[in-house]
This record gives C-alpha cells, structure tokens and sequence, in this order.
C-alpha cells in the first residue's frame, strides 16, 4: 500500500518530516491481552468448573484483546500525518478517507496540548490555526513537539 503523501507530491515538494499516530492506541489491547493471560494461568490452579470458567473468561477477553490490537493497528496504518517543504498534510481512513492539507505560509500558529502521560510517552495533540482557513487538530500523535518544529522553523 503507498502512502498518501507519496501520491499527492507536487513536482519540487518534498517531504520534511513524518510521524503516525502514537502506540498509545494499543493501550486497551495490551491490558486485555494481559487480563488474558492471567485468567489463563489462574485456570491452571483450578480444577472442574472454576478452571472452564478461568478459560473461557480468557477467551472472551482474548478475542476482546485481538480486535482492538486489528483496530490499533489498521488505525495506525492508515494514519498519515506530514510536513512538505510547502504544506501540512494529514490523512485519517482507508475507504473512508479524511485529509486536511494547509499550505505552509497559510499557518497562524501550532499549538501542542500535552497531558502527563502524554509528556511521558511523547505524544499529544497538534491543533493548526491557519490565516482564514481555520483550526484543524491532529490527535494523539507521536513526537507532537518535533512535529510542531517541522512546521515552525522555516
């Protein structure tokens, strides 16, 4: 699959930097995987009924952790967020598709809201303001201050 921005490049643009939506979004994954498991050694210190319980607990909570590990991942990869030497562009969905493009003489202001965890694990929200074209964010993205100075610094 070719990424978006390789599709829409204008001859002489040329790609700055580039960041995705940040791991975070595994994070429901990662603890249902981990409930998981622990039924599934916890069934293995039961015997009859409380151990049949113990797995199909962990099968439930099992199939609950693959979906959202699909979703985390299909999110992530049909997330696309870039700066070009002449515009920002960000793309959301697969076969429904959401872009947002601003040209780079066109932004007013980056603004990065960061909570704690994000502060942490790098990632926050990124909200453009352009001269007449509005306000657009980019939520939970990775690197937001790196992104943001992609923009800024001309």
């Amino acid at each position: 699959m070719a990424r978006y921005i390789d599709e829409i490049l204008q001859p002489g643009e040329r790609v700055l930097y580039s960041t995705n939506a940040h791991w975070i979004f595994y994070f429901p994954a990662i603890l249902a995987w981990i409930v998981a498991l622990g039924l599934l050694v916890l069934s293995g210190q039961f015997v009859g009924g409380l151990a049949l319980v113990c797995l199909i607990g962990a099968g439930l909570v099992a199939l609950a952790a693959l979906y959202w590990t699909v979703k985390g991942w299909f999110h992530r990869l049909t997330t696309e967020t870039d700066v070009t030497n002449l515009r920002v562009v960000h793309k959301i969905g697969f076969i429904k598709r959401r872009t947002f493009e601003m040209a780079l003489d066109k932004v007013e202001s980056v603004d990065v809201n960061q909570s704690i965890l994000g502060r942490i694990l790098n990632y926050g929200d990124v909200t453009i303001n352009g001269v007449g074209e509005g306000r657009e964010t980019i939520r939970t993205i990775a690197s937001p201050l790196a992104f943001r100075s992609s923009i800024t610094t001309r």
